[in-house]
């Protein structure tokens, strides 16, 4: 009897285990850990662990559920590689949602080629392409960063600013630098400024020697860089810094980052954009949390990381599970008016009120 009961009581133990494991829904991160963005992703994977941490933290998902954060390598120039991750976390993990992956290129193929077809709500923190608004998407794909065809209307703007009235692009040669060498150059030559040269590059190379010898003969003094940071976007600078065939250097999102700097030399004269996050109501409840655990709330797209992360959490709480449709059905509900303002670490307010209604 003694025995009988001490097995019936071990699986009843097993049996209440593996329910809580079954309502515990997992959602994945996709991110350029390798690749030419692989300096500025950790605070980005940290802004979406942030944002998951508090969750699980203040109450969880449904009756004390949690949300499992997986995270896979999508590079950043490997479509292939962001197809093949997204794939193994939409058809073998089985994710409810996606957070990521980060650059534009990489994120389209990733929908394409898993989350559209799985029917997988996707939110990317950093790409920027304009490509992503046309995208036929099914209502699955968002992002939190803006459009490159804003970042370059702010970029022209501010090269006005600095008084800077000629430029030579050189851009990337894919999603990312298309479409942002497109905007600015538009936005440029709108405002009054001559884009003496716009020429694209391909990642990846030791040499591009070639391409500034081109670009230095329209005669501009400005160059503007829109590349990555851990790529193309630093050999460029550190061998035009080497020809000295131009003054100044500005760079877009995918160039911020201390380890250019450093592989500079800090010497560089060179200005940069990036989405920021303004001085709004929520903003210095980030900074806090961020802080408390040794993370940078001023990193590139860290912030935009936690926004996407908590929306996702926000959807799932709201769909009652972790089924794809509902959570896909439930994204504008929590992020879009009317409703209740959630600042970053309110999880336990938003889950009162999505109960409320």
């Amino acid at each position: 009897m003694k025995t009988t009961f001490t097995l019936s009581l071990a699986a009843a133990t097993l049996l209440a285990t593996a329910s809580i494991q079954a309502d515990n829904v997992k959602i994945a991160f996709l991110g350029g850990f390798t690749g030419p963005l692989e300096s500025l992703t950790p605070p980005i994977y940290d802004g979406a662990s942030l944002a998951i941490g508090q969750v699980n933290t203040q109450g969880g998902i449904f009756d004390n559920s949690k949300i499992n954060l997986l995270k896979g390598d999508s590079t950043c120039a490997d479509a292939t590689a962001a197809s093949n991750v997204a794939d193994r976390m939409v058809n073998s993990e089985r994710v409810a949602a996606i957070v990521g992956p980060m650059c534009s290129g990489a994120t389209i193929a990733a929908a394409n080629n898993a989350a559209i077809p799985g029917g997988v709500t996707l939110i990317s923190p950093s790409a920027t392409s304009p490509a992503l608004t046309g995208l036929k998407d099914n209502d699955l794909v968002f992002r939190t960063a803006p459009s490159d065809a804003y970042q370059g209307v702010m970029m022209a703007k501010m090269l006005k600013a600095k008084g800077i009235n000629e430029v030579a692009i050189s851009y990337v040669n894919n999603d990312y630098g298309k479409g942002f060498a497109e905007s600015l150059a538009n936005a440029f030559s709108d405002m009054g400024g001559s884009v003496a040269a716009n020429e694209a590059h391909e990642d990846g190379k030791a040499d591009y020697r070639a391409e500034l010898g081109s670009l230095a003969s329209s005669g501009a003094q400005t160059l503007v860089v829109l590349a990555y940071a851990d790529g193309s976007g630093q050999t460029i600078i550190r061998q035009a810094m080497e020809s000295g065939d131009f003054e100044k250097f500005v760079g877009g999102d995918g160039m911020v980052g201390d380890k250019l700097i450093g592989a500079l030399g800090g010497s560089v004269d060179m200005i940069a954009t990036k989405p920021g996050s303004p001085e709004l109501a929520g903003k210095a409840p980030f900074v806090r949390a961020a802080k408390a655990v040794g993370m940078d709330p001023d990193a590139v797209f860290s912030a935009q990381a936690y926004d996407a992360a908590f929306i996702v959490a926000l959807a799932i709480e709201k769909a009652g599970s972790g089924d794809r449709a509902a959570v896909a059905s439930a994204v504008r509900q929590v992020a879009s008016a009317p409703g209740v303002v959630i600042l970053p670490g309110q999880w336990q307010k938003a889950k009162e009120a999505i109960a409320a209604g």
